[in-house]
Order: structure tokens, then C-alpha cells, then sequence
């Protein structure tokens, strides 16, 4: 259990077919199953530790969102929508064959987690979701669309650490080891060197929104949050520039009542790897 087995479905999109790549930890017979979804950038080995202290409770399944890591990158890029993330992400479910799932969202995962846990008839019986709500800081918006999609190159790990270490120092405090563990499987081989893993398509429907279409996507996603009547924890980064007091204050009075925990010394987004968030997230999904 100590290594993931990497899986694939195939999933619908508005240009055909496209294989989604997930990371399954644990027993693949036990009925209790928690998904993991990541942020905007990232992958799913974003949670292997999370993954290593809870997969003798659970079949671990951390996807890799079209685009990324292990799966397909899609024809189009404005195919790269919260919705169309929610239907691959109900396929995966079907394959998984679990009559219910608790989940773990970080950042763009947890927005994919309102959608599918809002849906009538819902799977979804635990959500946790990281750092992130219907209400996104702007100045958030503008600082991951400095970087989103842009071409990049490194000629070693090292150097691609160190890059990825200068734009996301909202993560906090990590050990070298922590910090490789979670840069090398952001990087494909290219060449001698290295490239991001994702497409960067991705940044284009990204950069495409609009002050009237980011104010209509708010407004579905606190009435898909207000919809969600499963437990839910929301985590927050105390320095977060994503995830402001207010809209945490505001998601703990309304829908599903999510308790809050922050954390000090952490912005956007925890990445579930120290203790107390670990410890966080496990006294949750476990708790009766």
C-alpha cells in the first residue's frame, strides 16, 4: 500500500472520448472510498501522504483532472470547464461502483466537489474542501493567470523545485524532501530537461473570464453550495488570498454549516501533508 496503482476511464467530452488517469490507494475491494481532487495546476500525487495515512480506512482515489498529470489533454481548450470536470468526475464514480464516497477538494477540487456533492442524489456524504468557496479573491485570479499556461523549462529537478517553490509560497513551511516529493511529479521529461506536466490550454478559458461571467459562475456555486446537505469541513490557509474571512464566515452560516479550521502560517492552499492538517482532516472523515 505504500505506492498507488495508477488507473484509467474513459470519459465524454464535447469532442469525443478522453482517458482520465487516477492514483487508487489501498484495498480495491473496500466499499469505503474517499476521492481527492487537486487545484488548477496540480495532480493527484499532490495527496500521497494524506493518501498513506488513510488508505488502510479507505480505496484511496485521487484523480488527475483532464489536462494533467496522467490523463488526456482535451482537443479543445474550452473544454477545460468546472462543468465538464463534474461529468468526468461522476463517470469516475460510476467506475468506482461505491454506493457512497467522501471527498477532498483542494482549491479547483473543492469547487468540482460543490458541483458533484449539490447534484440530486449525490454520493457524496462527507466533503472537505480545502481552502477555497463560491466567493474567489480577485487578486487570487490575477496571481495564478501570472503563470497559468505560460511555457516553461527547466534543466533539472532542483531548478524546477526551486521555480515552483517561488509561486507557491502560500503552501508554508515544507522540508526539502517534502518540496521534491511534491515537484517531481509535476514535471514531464523533455528533452535533458523538464516541462510542466499539464497542458497549457488550461489557462485559456482561465483567462478568458469575464467580471459577467465570474459574477454568474459565483452566483451557481453558492446555489450549488446552499443544495449540499451532506457534513462538510472547510479548511483555510489564515494568510489566504483566495478564501477570504468573510466568504469562510458566510459558508459556516449558510448550506451545508461547514465547520471551519484554519491554519497559521499558510495561505493558498494546505497541501495535507503536516500533521495538524493531516490530523484536520482525518478527525473528520472518521469521526461517526
Amino acid at each position: 500500500m505504500n505506492e498507488p496503482r495508477l488507473q484509467h476511464v474513459q470519459c465524454l467530452g464535447a469532442k469525443g472520448l478522453h482517458r482520465m488517469g487516477y492514483w487508487e490507494w489501498g484495498d480495491a475491494a473496500n466499499p469505503k472510498v474517499l476521492v481527492c481532487v487537486h487545484g488548477l495546476t496540480r495532480q493527484g500525487r499532490d495527496f500521497d501522504t494524506l493518501a498513506r495515512s488513510l488508505c488502510h480506512h479507505y480505496r484511496v482515489v485521487c484523480p488527475d483532472v483532464a489536462g494533467r498529470g496522467q490523463s488526456d489533454w482535451l482537443a479543445d481548450p474550452m473544454g477545460y470547464q468546472l462543468a465538464a470536470y463534474v461529468a468526468d468526475m461522476v463517470t469516475l464514480l460510476a467506475r468506482l461502483n461505491a454506493a457512497t464516497v467522501h471527498w477532498v477538494g483542494t482549491s479547483m477540487g473543492g469547487l468540482i466537489g460543490i458541483g458533484v456533492a449539490s447534484l440530486a442524489n449525490s454520493p457524496v456524504r462527507r466533503l472537505v474542501l480545502n481552502d477555497v468557496g463560491p466567493t474567489i479573491q480577485l487578486q487570487a485570479v490575477q496571481r495564478i493567470g501570472l503563470y497559468v499556461g505560460l511555457p516553461m523549462r527547466w534543466d533539472s529537478v532542483q531548478a524546477a523545485a526551486a521555480y515552483m517553490l517561488s509561486i507557491s509560497q502560500g503552501f508554508g513551511p515544507h522540508t526539502e524532501q517534502q518540496w521534491l516529493d511534491l515537484t517531481w511529479p509535476m514535471l514531464r521529461a523533455d528533452g535533458a530537461g523538464f516541462k510542466p506536466h499539464y497542458d497549457p490550454g488550461i489557462g485559456v478559458p482561465f483567462r478568458a473570464v469575464t467580471p459577467e461571467t465570474a459574477a454568474a459562475g459565483e452566483a451557481l456555486l453558492w446555489r450549488s453550495y446552499d443544495a449540499i446537505v451532506c457534513p462538510a469541513l472547510l479548511l483555510r490557509g489564515a494568510q489566504s488570498d483566495l478564501l477570504s474571512p468573510e466568504t469562510a464566515l458566510a459558508m459556516t452560516q449558510r448550506g451545508p454549516k461547514a465547520a471551519l479550521r484554519e491554519f497559521a502560517g499558510v495561505g493558498h492552499a494546505p497541501t495535507l501533508i503536516a500533521a495538524d492538517q493531516i490530523d484536520a482532516v482525518a478527525g473528520f472523515l472518521l469521526s461517526p
